[in-house]
């Protein structure tokens, strides 16, 4: 194994370690892996980076927050029933012929797997499981976003992605979020916040997908106020006055039972 080679698998045991445990002191990984503290603060600094996990003060952790969206997997695990409810209530809305924006959040990696009952669909991405998984379907006009590749995501996100975004129009987007605090969506990354942006521009239609729990949670980053979207698609976890207050401010509702 060469340098480049030690550095990449000490990076994912570290990730993993991280991730595993919730939080590390710098200290104990620079110990646990035999390396120096400036070292460790590398290799922290790269998995940031990455959106693998976030340093705090005298060390990293790998629990959601508001700095912090989670592992893919994590996510994926989060409010799993309820997010396939959503997916579902989502995939409904599907008109064969229509073009169709997905980001990258799991719940619209559960709708590109619904996709194939309302074909032909152009689909646009920038989600690597969505691709993966809609790159099967023979109904489906797949069109890719690139740009910069990241791995936590498993999406391309940035300004080259925002870019290939704009040289699009569908007919509708389907969005998550990572929390909606006072009426406005938010984000735990900037480049997050630019692709969905360039997305929101770039749709005749923008709905968005959120469990009720997106509505408890906060964000670093502000992305939209829920009134940019036309159509809200949330579980039946929401408070009833919550509910009304975003259809008084002028969005669609539609609440989903959160057990089929």
């Amino acid at each position: 194994m060469d340098r480049v080679e030690a550095q990449e698998e000490r990076r994912r045991r570290m990730r993993d370690t991280v991730i595993a445990r919730g939080f590390v002191r710098t200290a104990d990984l620079a110990e646990e892996f035999g390396i120096s503290l400036m070292t460790a603060h590398r290799d922290l600094d790269a998995l940031q980076a990455q959106g693998w996990l976030r340093k705090v003060r005298g060390g990293a952790t790998g629990l959601p927050s508001a700095q912090f969206h989670g592992s893919v997997a994590e996510r994926m695990a989060t409010m799993a029933q309820t997010k396939q409810q959503l997916a579902r209530a989502a995939a409904t809305l599907l008109v064969p012929g229509q073009s169709v924006l997905l980001d990258d959040s799991t719940t619209c990696l559960l709708l590109a797997h619904q996709v194939a009952e309302h074909t032909p669909l152009t689909v646009i991405t920038n989600s690597l499981p969505a691709i993966t998984t809609l790159a099967k379907e023979s109904g489906v006009s797949l069109i890719t976003l690139g740009g910069t590749y990241f791995p936590a995501y498993d999406a391309f996100m940035g300004p080259h992605t925002a870019e290939a975004v704009r040289a699009f129009r569908a007919d509708v987007l389907f969005m998550s979020t990572t929390a909606v605090t006072n009426g406005r969506c938010y984000h735990t990354s900037p480049e997050t916040v630019q692709v969905k942006r360039a997305m929101m521009d770039s749709a005749g239609r923008r709905v968005l997908v959120a469990d009720h729990t997106k509505f408890t949670k906060g964000g670093l980053y502000a992305l939209a106020p829920l009134t940019d979207f036309d159509l809200l698609i949330v579980d039946d976890g929401l408070p009833a006055e919550q509910v009304r207050a975003v259809r008084a401010a002028g969005t669609e509702v539609l609440v989903v039972p959160a057990r089929g």
